[in-house]
């Protein structure tokens, strides 16, 4: 492995990008939650919907500005490390990254201020607005982003121009290109997945703290919002697994070499065997110690026993991904997914027959959990990316052939720099968040309710001005 500008460049970007996906996996589901939790408080008027939502809309806006932050860096390195890249594809991928800006990012941009600062001088009705079009905002950036990043893994709708750019011929084709629809389902279901492992981790918490202080009755803001979290786990932690299928599949029919690196296969053959472990060796072109299921790895993949399943022995060794980051990858998010259905079924289960709040282990285990949904976001997307190389655009355009011409000095320089930023600043922010979370929901409640409407016939309602909702 040669630490030429290519690598160093590949591994500034993985870097600069790891950080970012965290916070859009997360405030994606955070912003709906949000809007839930509004909505609820609005229909109820019960106010430990409110006081979730002051409570959880905090964290909200300081995982959204280091997200924006992070995501901005990231721009600035298509023209510093990838010029090639933008130069050649920017006919295509331009106008769908400025989409998302003009969309999705205006949109939240334009009711954020409404949703964070607006409490006191808008309506309820007003303000549940603001958050739910904040909402609707993550959720079509995560659209737009995922259809740029699809059409890398399969693009479709372009012609290559006689000096080797690319150029849109149909931009619907371009959007919703083959892999689109499984693979914005799996990211958002993982947005969701992971806000209500977050959620869910940080209400257990606050259950145990009020079991250890003899709090046994009663439905408290923590116990709402664990029940919220585990509900959610409980349907989405399925549902998700069908979404990686069916990504799956599609990444089979379209990108082969991906899935032979994924599943460890080395020789193409019908009847592939299921390799539950093993550790790829791209050198010696095999699994060392492996562990495998004969004949399952086409049941799996939902193909006929006697279909023939490419191997990477069907590529030239240069052009074969390299399998240990995306064998792995794809091993801990499935293992974590099994480990989220597992919470989610136990949990209704306990929630059934009321012994949710009564389970201590239980709540531990949802406490373990809590960033489990960050770390198979980044499994996932690991797997994706380091398995579709050496291309930058599937058999279109070779990564070696993205980079900018920089020095291996220079990328050297950025990436020590980004390396020494990143670790102060996010680290700071990350433990800001966590002691906000160890804090509790009830230390938001000393916020005010809207102006005009404090949630008319609600105990808040009827209180002093200086009363808190807690004190309601």
């Amino acid at each position: 492995m040669e630490f030429d500008a290519l690598l160093l460049s590949r591994l500034q970007f993985a870097f600069t990008i790891a950080f970012h996906i965290l916070f859009p996996a997360f405030t994606i589901g955070l912003a709906a939650f949000l809007a839930v939790l509004e909505g609820l408080w609005l229909w109820t008027k019960r106010d430990a919907f409110k006081v979730l939502y002051l409570f959880w809309v905090k964290i909200f806006a300081l995982s959204f500005g280091m997200g924006v932050v992070s995501g901005v860096v990231l721009s600035y390195q298509f023209g510093t490390n990838w010029s090639e890249f933008i130069r050649l594809t920017g006919g295509v991928i331009g106008p769908l990254l400025a989409y998302e800006v003009l969309t999705a990012f205006f949109l939240e941009a334009s009711f954020l201020g409404v949703m964070l600062f607006g409490w006191k001088k808008v309506g309820p009705r007003l303000h549940f607005l603001a958050t739910f079009l904040v909402a609707v905002g993550t959720t079509i950036s995560a659209f737009w982003i995922l259809s740029a990043n699809s059409w890398m893994q399969t693009p479709q709708g372009f012609q290559i121009m006689a000096d080797g750019t690319l150029e849109a011929t149909d931009y619907l084709a371009v959007i919703f290109n083959p892999s689109l629809p499984t693979r914005l389902a799996h990211m958002l279901l993982a947005a969701f997945l992971t806000t209500g492992l977050v959620v869910g981790a940080a209400s257990a918490w606050q259950v145990l703290k009020e079991r250890g202080r003899g709090v046994v009755e009663g439905w408290t803001e923590s116990r709402i919002a664990l029940v919220m979290a585990v509900g959610l786990v409980a349907v989405l932690a399925p549902l998700q697994l069908v979404a990686g299928h069916l990504s799956g599949e599609v990444t089979h029919k379209y990108q082969p070499a991906k899935t032979a690196a994924i599943e460890g296969y080395w020789e193409t053959r019908s009847d592939q065997p299921l390799h539950l472990f093993g550790i790829p060796d791209r050198d010696a072109q095999k699994n060392h110690f492996e562990v495998s299921i004969p004949g399952l790895g086409n049941v799996v993949q939902n193909l006929p026993r006697d279909e023939v399943i490419q191997g990477l022995d069907s590529w030239p060794r240069e052009d074969q991904p390299p399998p240990f980051i995306p064998f792995f990858g794809f091993r801990i998010m499935v293992g974590l997914g099994l480990l989220m259905i597992a919470l989610g079924a136990t949990g209704a289960v306990l929630i059934w027959r009321r012994r949710l709040f009564d389970t201590p282990w239980f709540l531990r285990f949802c406490v373990a959990m809590g960033p489990s949904g960050f770390i198979a976001v980044l499994a996932g997307w690991m797997v994706t990316e380091v398995g579709r190389q050496p291309w930058v655009v599937q058999a279109v355009l070779k990564t070696r052939d993205a980079v900018s011409p920089i020095t291996a000095g220079e990328v050297a320089t950025s990436l020590t720099a980004y390396v020494l930023v990143y670790s102060i600043v996010f680290t700071a922010g990350a433990l800001f968040i966590l002691r906000l979370m160890a804090e509790g929901p009830v230390a938001a409640a000393v916020e005010p309710s809207p102006r005009q409407d404090r949630a008319p016939g609600s105990a808040l309602a009827k209180a002093p001005a200086d009363t808190t909702p807690g004190d309601a």
